[in-house]
């Protein structure tokens, strides 16, 4: 992909939290507890941790998607005993993927954070056709804000997560930084952790093509924040 973009053809990738974070021993964790960490493409060893940061830093890959795709663990993954095929394919990843995105990237030194801006929002609005009405904060954009607050200190679980499945990917591991409080144009649709939105304020966001005036670009390592 940094050969083809070398060449100035328009190649874009992501990668996605759980590729960043575990390896293949998440499959092969006993009583079909692996089961749980079934998806595609599959997690691969520890050293391909490394190689996808190193990725992000350098531009090679511009965003982090979540594949999120749950299935609850009893009833469904463990449909697969017996017969691997069976095994329903995805996992709940969608809401660590901020937190983790700035624990083991930004804290640990691997992307900076204007680097972890441009991942989880610049880039992907640009992708997308829709910079610069979503991803800045400028004149004439649309308000649409997460607050979130780099000190906090939290174990991921299942216990304390708001997706409805009865397991974390990330159970027990330690994670710096949470979203607090999320707006939208400008409206608190999220408070303290409690959702305070209201049916109806979708609006519907027409997409530009995507062009030469919203190129993708790689933030400066030395551009403030901690080196990648």
């Amino acid at each position: 992909m940094g050969e083809a973009r070398a060449r100035g053809l328009a190649v874009y990738g992501e990668t996605c939290p759980q590729y960043l974070t575990l390896d293949i021993s998440s499959l092969e964790k006993p009583d079909f507890e692996g089961a749980k960490y079934v998806w595609s493409p599959p997690l691969r060893e520890r050293e391909h941790q490394q190689v996808l940061w190193d990725a992000l830093s350098s531009g090679t890959l511009q965003t982090v998607g979540s594949d999120q795709c749950s299935f609850h663990f009893k009833g469904q993954k463990e449909l697969g005993r017996g017969d691997f095929s069976k095994i329903p394919n995805g996992g709940p990843t969608i809401e660590d993927r901020f937190t983790l995105l700035y624990s083991e990237g930004v804290e640990k030194g691997r992307i900076t954070i204007h680097q972890f801006v441009d991942l989880v929002s610049t880039a992907s609005a640009k992708l997308f056709g829709l910079f610069p009405r979503k991803g800045t904060i400028a004149v004439g954009s649309d308000a649409d804000l997460v607050l979130f607050d780099p000190s906090a200190k939290r174990i991921l679980s299942a216990d304390s997560h708001h997706l409805k499945v009865d397991y974390s990917a990330f159970e027990g591991m330690e994670a710096t930084g949470k979203p607090v409080s999320v707006l939208l144009r400008g409206q608190f649709v999220v408070r303290d952790g409690e959702f305070v939105g209201q049916a109806g304020r979708g609006r519907y966001v027409p997409r530009a093509r995507f062009g030469a005036r919203t190129p993708i670009s790689v933030p400066e390592a030395s551009a403030g924040g901690r080196g990648g």
